[in-house]
């Protein structure tokens, strides 16, 4: 497209939307038309987001003042975007969905992992999975993307390499130990997230069970994938460490090969994987406010214990930057555009 793109999102206060609306505004094919909030309806962006203030005079309104545009964007919770999809396809002929309505395309395990039936069955499979590493020429033209779990993305691109090139022993559980930051909470305070209950906690809160745990199976083709999220001190970010077995005797140079063959020509996945130093291992802290995703290892080839890493932004690559890497795709622009942003140090 050779003209700049009308741009809505709805559920525009919540910590995916603030991201979602930094990114757009900074998009040189984009114009943000509108941004909904029903409870902010009429106040202006920064209200919410105060990195927003003085780069844009857009106010909130409500989803009912929502106008046709060419790219809807829906950062709702998890159910809603299912029992209105009709109504959000006759505003927008493309739609890009963050929530899990639309990932998992067998709706028994839908139902199994959040609860109730899905509302809106007959549209799942018209959307593609919108993580570009493993769906992009899928993504290429497609009119209907689905969100990716942040947990799920980081154990996805931890294990990867590892399944492409054959080298996990499936008959042994895989096993993802992931450590998140509070933003994956959201943006409504909850006795959880209370800063005197959350500061200083290191706190299992889905040992087993974890709703990304059916991406993460379905993305890789693994029946016997196990996930646990532990909640630490630290505000945007999650970490995986993915534990594995292969064949004795599997070596670092393996390894290497494995992951240079599958994210070599990836613009946003980084290969940290140094024998010295502080940062020789993938750290979610360098991360925060970028899209790209830092992957490394360690083997032990006299047991073949492989420890797989990921580290991302769960509110970059782990929701609104993949978003956008998606409109990218599905709109013919460069991928890169609009999420080159490398991160701070220190």
């Amino acid at each position: 497209m050779s003209e700049k793109v009308r741009v809505s999102i709805v559920g525009a206060s919540g910590y995916s939307g603030g991201e979602l609306i930094r990114l757009l505004l900074a998009h040189p094919h984009v114009t943000l038309q509108q941004v909904t909030s029903e409870s902010n309806a009429g106040k202006p962006i920064h209200t919410v987001h105060p990195n927003l203030r003085k780069v844009s005079n857009l106010q909130f309104v409500s989803a009912t003042a929502l106008q046709a545009c060419d790219v809807l964007f829906l950062a709702l919770p998890h159910g809603e975007a299912q029992r209105r999809i009709a109504h959000f396809a006759a505003l927008a002929p493309y739609l890009i969905d963050l929530s899990a309505d639309f990932r998992l395309r067998d709706l028994a395990l839908y139902e199994r992992y959040y609860g109730e039936p899905h509302a809106a069955p007959e549209w799942v499979d018209k959307f593609v999975y919108g993580l570009p590493e493993i769906n992009r020429e899928a993504l290429r033209g497609a009119r209907y993307a689905s969100g990716i779990g942040c947990n799920a993305t980081a154990a996805i691109l931890a294990l990867l390499p590892l399944v492409r090139a054959g080298l996990i022993d499936t008959s042994k559980p895989i096993t993802v130990d992931l450590k998140v930051g509070s933003s994956e909470g959201g943006a409504t305070a909850s006795q959880a997230s209370h800063h005197p209950e959350r500061s200083g906690a290191v706190r299992t809160f889905a040992a087993v069970g974890h709703r990304h745990e059916a991406e993460v199976a379905q993305a890789l083709g693994l029946s016997n994938v196990y996930l646990s999220v532990n909640a630490i001190e630290m505000v945007r970010g999650v970490m995986a460490t993915a534990q594995v077995f292969s064949a004795v005797g599997v070596d670092d140079k393996q390894l290497w090969k494995a992951y240079r063959a599958v994210y070599s020509d990836e613009p946003f996945v980084r290969i940290v994987h140094d024998k010295s130093g502080v940062h020789r291992h993938p750290e979610p802290k360098w991360l925060a406010g970028t899209n790209f995703a830092d992957v490394g290892w360690e083997v032990e080839p006299a047991s073949g214990r492989i420890v797989a890493l990921a580290a991302l932004d769960n509110l970059g690559k782990g929701a609104a930057g993949s978003a956008v890497q998606c409109m990218n795709l599905m709109l013919g622009y460069p991928e890169e555009t609009a999420l080159t942003f490398c991160g701070l140090h220190p």
